[in-house]
């Protein structure tokens, strides 16, 4: 499993613009940065969603700010199943707030930007998370 894959609570499609000639796997958590899509990373804040698209260097459109289908949540309490990408997850950690690794991961061994909040301990490399940092809540800056 990759990727950010809902899992509870109510979801809408939007369509944005990506950034030209960069490429994307679907589920990879995104922002707007300069009025594109971007791939999250670990400075990442005010997210809008999750890209359902895969952008791959050989799309005739790579290089075009075309627009994409995003999957965007309706309220802060929808969660969504995500691997651990660096740390181990622990039952202890549900209730706590994490960073990002990367568009597809969260780090449970960071705490500078907390924009996940861990709901359900899967496994030691599977949580499911509320992020916090979303656009129209949240208000997490990225740095």
């Amino acid at each position: 499993m990759t990727g950010f894959r809902p899992r509870k609570g109510r979801f809408v499609i939007e369509w944005y613009p990506k950034t030209a000639s960069e490429a994307f796997a679907k589920y990879d958590l995104v922002y707007s940065a300069s009025g594109y899509l971007t791939k999250a990373d670990a400075t990442s804040g005010d997210h809008i969603g999750v890209i359902l698209k895969t952008v791959a260097a050989t799309d005739d459109d790579y290089a075009s700010n075309t627009f994409v289908p995003v999957l965007v949540p309706m309220n802060p309490n929808a969660e969504w199943e995500v691997p651990v990408g660096t740390g181990t997850l622990t039952a202890a950690m549900v209730n706590e707030k994490y960073d990002l690794k990367d568009a597809n991961e969260i780090d449970v061994s960071a705490t500078s930007k907390k924009v996940v909040t861990i709901t359900r301990f899967i496994s030691s490399s599977v949580a499911w998370v509320k992020i916090n940092a979303m656009i129209g809540y949240g208000n997490v800056a990225t740095t």
